[in-house]
Order: C-alpha cells, then sequence, then structure tokens
C-alpha cells in the first residue's frame, strides 16, 4: 500500500500545479512565463540556468516557472500561457512544431531514462537484453502477482516514453492491478516505486539525485539502454501572437542557454545531466529517431 506520507505528497503537488496554473493565466508586460518539465525543475537546473543569466545580463524582465510534466508544458507553450518551455517529449514536440504551434530554439541537453526496481529483481529486468523486453518482463511477473509497475501516468515525456514502450511490447498493462497509474512528477513517483517496492521508468538525474540524499532505500537502477532510453531535453517558444513581444527577450535567454548556459550545465550537473553542446551529432540523431519512432508507432 501507498504510505500516508506519500498520499499527502501527491496532493500537495496536484494543489500546487493547480493554484500554479491558475494564477498565471495573465501575462503581464514585464513578466515570461516558463514552463518545465519537473525532472529539469527538480534537479535544481532551471533554477540554476535562470540565476546565472539574470546576474550576468541584469535584465528586468522577471521569470515565472510553472512546473508540469512535457505534456502539459507544450500545451501551455502552444496556447501562449508560457512563452518558454523546457520538455523533453520529441513525438510530442515534433507534432506542435509541424503544426507552427512552436519552435524550437534549441537542444538543451540530455541524459538517459533507466529502470528503476527492487532490488531482488523479481522480473529478471536487469537480464534483459533492451527496455522492451525488460518490459515484457515486468509485465510477465505483474499478472504472476511477483511486482508492481508504477507509471506516472501525466502525460509527461517520462510517461510518453514507457508508453511507447509498452507499445513495442504489443503488450497493455492498463487496467492491471499490478500497475499503479500515480498522475505525479519523477521525484514522487520514484518514492512510491521505493515504497511498494516496484519497478518505474526514470530519468538518471532525478534517480541519481534521490539516491544521493538517502531517499530510495528499496530500488536500484536495473538497465540502461542506449537505443531506447536516450532522454532528450529541448528549448522551444510559443508561436502563440501573445509571446511575439517578448521574441527579443526570448532569443537572449536562448542565446544564453546555448553557450554561457552550457557551461553551466556541465559544471553544475555533472553526471546528471550533459550538455547539448559538444554533442550535437548524437542529440540530434536521438531526437529524429525518438520523434519520428514515436509517431510512426502510436
Amino acid at each position: 500500500m501507498i504510505s500516508l506520507t506519500v498520499r499527502r505528497m501527491m496532493l500537495a503537488s496536484a494543489v500546487l500545479l493547480s493554484l500554479l496554473i491558475v494564477s498565471n493565466t495573465v501575462l503581464s508586460r514585464d513578466v515570461i512565463r516558463i514552463s518545465t518539465t519537473t525532472s529539469l525543475y527538480q534537479l535544481g537546473l532551471i533554477d540554476a540556468l535562470l540565476k546565472d543569466f539574470t546576474l550576468r545580463t541584469d535584465t528586468k524582465i522577471r521569470y515565472e516557472v510553472i512546473v508540469a510534466g512535457s505534456g502539459e508544458s507544450l500545451r501551455l507553450l502552444a496556447d501562449g500561457t508560457t512563452c518558454i518551455a523546457f520538455t523533453h517529449a520529441p513525438s510530442m514536440e515534433y507534432e506542435l512544431m509541424k503544426k507552427g504551434s512552436i519552435r524550437r530554439l534549441g537542444f538543451v541537453g540530455y541524459n538517459e531514462f533507466v529502470i528503476v526496481g527492487p532490488r531482488e529483481d523479481p522480473a529478471n529486468v536487469s537480464r534483459a537484453s533492451n527496455a522492451v523486453e525488460a518490459f515484457i518482463k515486468i509485465y510477465r511477473s505483474g499478472e504472476l502477482g511477483l511486482t508492481k509497475f508504477v507509471s506516472r501516468g501525466d502525460n509527461s515525456g517520462t510517461h510518453q516514453r514507457e508508453l511507447w514502450l509498452w507499445n513495442l511490447s504489443g503488450l497493455n498493462p492498463r487496467g492491471r492491478n499490478w500497475y499503479l497509474e500515480v498522475g505525479q512528477g519523477m521525484q514522487q513517483a520514484l518514492i512510491i516505486a521505493d515504497d511498494v517496492k516496484g519497478y518505474t521508468l526514470s530519468d538518471l538525474g532525478t534517480y541519481l539525485k534521490l539516491l544521493s540524499n538517502g531517499r530510495l532505500r528499496n530500488v536500484i537502477a536495473l538497465l540502461n539502454d542506449s537505443k531506447y532510453l536516450v532522454n532528450v531535453y529541448s528549448l522551444y517558444m510559443s508561436g502563440s501572437s501573445r509571446c511575439q513581444a517578448y521574441l527579443d527577450d526570448i532569443s537572449k535567454f536562448a542565446e544564453y542557454v546555448m553557450d554561457i548556459g552550457q557551461k553551466v550545465i556541465e559544471e553544475e550537473f555533472k553526471d546528471l545531466v550533459n550538455p547539448a553542446k559538444g554533442h550535437e551529432e548524437l542529440v540530434n540523431k536521438s531526437w529524429n529517431y525518438l520523434a519520428m519512432s514515436d509517431a510512426n508507432d502510436g
């Protein structure tokens, strides 16, 4: 069962997101709103970039951050509620770019997703040849009553990658009693997986941060996969007319992220997120593969 502490955390998170969205629906002339995936925000990367950018440029613009999964972050960006977004959901990004709703400003960085699970590894995920085989093993183990799987269930980039892997496996876990859709951010999903001794899919950075903080006692990283689990973070701007007045400021921020900001990522977030600069071919190839594969596979 999910502990009372975790349930309270889930409720508090939902309330916070609702308040953020409600309080940030109207743009003012000196405020630029940024929507971001939860993983980068929880790592502290967004705050680090904004703090350094503000100090270096002495900008008079105030940046307000709305934290949500990539799906919600992209929705807010597309309708002009936010003008900038950090996301990691290639297929959704690709579809919105095709429609002209958003425009990519550049690649921010990358790391990997990892399949995390109980130390005992009842599904033998650590012996899988790739992530798709690992998901098949988890499904079979769940059906035998040997384990649980914690899904973020929040339309985030991580959730989209998870659904893609289930699709590639040819299996559908929805509705199974071992499949827990929690509708939470990455940290909360990992803590719940640790609490129930189940499996989940996590970005490497968030997993390592919680592990180093002693928050994870029952689960460990069991599988990496350089083909299916590369995790690319990108920076986008809205195509909405509501954001046109901020084009100069958005461009300055994007230039910072793609240049000096890359050094901040490399120096302050080593082993958690890799800067895209210097790895452009790898990042671009991975993004294109994931965007096209996700789109073609539904």
